[in-house]
């Protein structure tokens, strides 16, 4: 057997100590060993650690890069009017550009795979969607790119918009989202959601209880509608910063209804500890849910993007590792088990939220794989080691070189 590619020396924790090399066939894993036979080409990976490609649950491509178009201050409420404003100027190319630049970046971080959300409204229409779909064809030999439109400022309360939303749904829309609180009836809002994902057989995936009020939250309407629907499994959930400030008990009984209700959670750290607390003049409090403590309890959870360089997240440079060392910094969690943790809401676990059946270095799935200037996973998050080189569906993809001392 000659193979099309051997990653040679390659550290896979899963494999135990020795180092292995990784056989591609056609795009696909068809070995995994000790001195694979030969191939068309070899590349050396040197001992370093091999991950499958990171996976981005969240963001937001469509409004990335528009930060010197802004003035807002930092406020949620001010972040959602000031795009509002914005996007009735957006055309086609210009989303697509300052999308495709915010992609390569997370291309180049390792990210391999992407949940984007994408707003539909009379405002923007499809161009946003259209100008997505656009970027998700042309980089489709280096990304797998799902698209979840959503309404950003409502449903119930925007003429037209859910129109907007069926059409979408219509021309190829991978999932549905929604965004309750900025809804005049967050309850309706949710039920039509979950109507929409039924008529197309679409997941769900929710903007949720952005705020730091626990007396109350959407959530309880999330999970009776799921419930309700049998849509268990396929529900995510984003920020849920209310649960930040919940006492254990309560947000072990959350944490429990979301694990047998089969509702993921994806954390956007950047963003949140951005957005939230703004109204508190000292002992700030960090609203980032305890992503940590739900996968405990049999939750999926996820780390991701949400936002690069808007006025909700002034900041990012698309790399997942960054966000898993930020959230351990956060959580305050320093031990090898929750780096590994931290490590695996950005891979493994961020691809079960998103329903990936394929994902994963082993014989048979896509050659998908990023080598990283590291040898052990959890000093990978600790360090947040860099990306040196990704394959998709074993074709390279991206290489950068490794930082070395030039001694005088």
């Amino acid at each position: 057997m000659i193979f099309d590619l051997v990653l040679r020396n390659a550290s896979l924790p899963e494999y135990g100590p020795a180092l292995v090399d990784i056989g591609v066939i056609e795009g696909s894993i068809a070995a995994i060993g000790a001195n694979l036979g030969p191939a068309a080409r070899n590349v050396e990976a040197g001992g370093r650690l091999v991950l499958p490609g990171f996976v981005d649950s969240h963001i937001h491509l469509d409004k990335s890069c528009i930060l010197e178009r802004c003035t807002a201050k930092g406020a949620l409420s001010e972040a959602i009017a000031e795009v509002a404003r914005l996007k009735h100027d957006f055309s086609e190319d210009d989303v697509y550009a300052r999308a495709e630049t915010t992609l390569v970046k997370a291309i180049l971080q390792g990210t391999m795979r992407i949940r984007t959300h994408v707003e539909i409204d009379p405002r923007i229409g499809l161009r946003s969607f259209t100008a997505l779909q656009r970027l998700k064809r042309d980089y489709a030999w280096a990304v797998d790119l799902e698209l979840c439109v959503f309404p950003q400022e409502g449903l119930l309360n925007d003429p037209g918009t859910e129109e907007l939303l069926v059409e979408a749904c219509e021309v190829g829309a991978d999932l549905i989202g929604g965004c309750p609180y900025t809804d005049s009836d967050p309850h309706a809002h949710i039920d039509r959601i979950f109507a929409i994902a039924a008529r197309f057989d679409l997941d769900i995936d929710f903007h949720l209880d952005f705020d730091l009020d626990p007396s109350w939250m959407h959530l309880d309407a999330v999970l009776d509608a799921t419930d309700r629907t049998g849509w268990s499994g396929r529900v995510a959930v984003g920020h849920v910063t209310k649960l930040s400030v919940l006492p254990p008990e309560a947000l072990t009984a959350i944490g429990n209804r979301l694990a047998a209700s089969g509702i993921a959670v994806t954390v956007l750290p950047a963003t949140d500890l951005f957005l939230m607390g703004r109204k508190h003049a000292h002992s700030v409090p960090r609203g980032v849910a305890p992503a940590h403590r739900l996968a405990e309890l049999g939750v999926t959870c996820s780390l991701a993007t949400n936002n690069v360089l808007n006025p909700f997240t002034p900041f990012g440079d698309g790399s997942l590792n960054r966000m898993a060392n930020l959230y351990a910094n956060v959580a305050q969690l320093g031990r090898r088990a929750e780096m590994l943790c931290c490590l695996d809401m950005v891979t493994a676990s961020a691809a079960r939220l998103m329903r990936c059946t394929d994902y994963g270095i082993a014989i048979g799935n896509p050659a998908d794989f990023v080598v990283m200037d590291a040898t052990d996973p959890a000093h990978a998050v600790a360090e947040i080691a860099q990306p040196l080189i990704g394959f998709k569906r074993g074709i390279q993809t991206f290489e950068r070189a490794a930082a070395r001392l030039i001694r005088p």
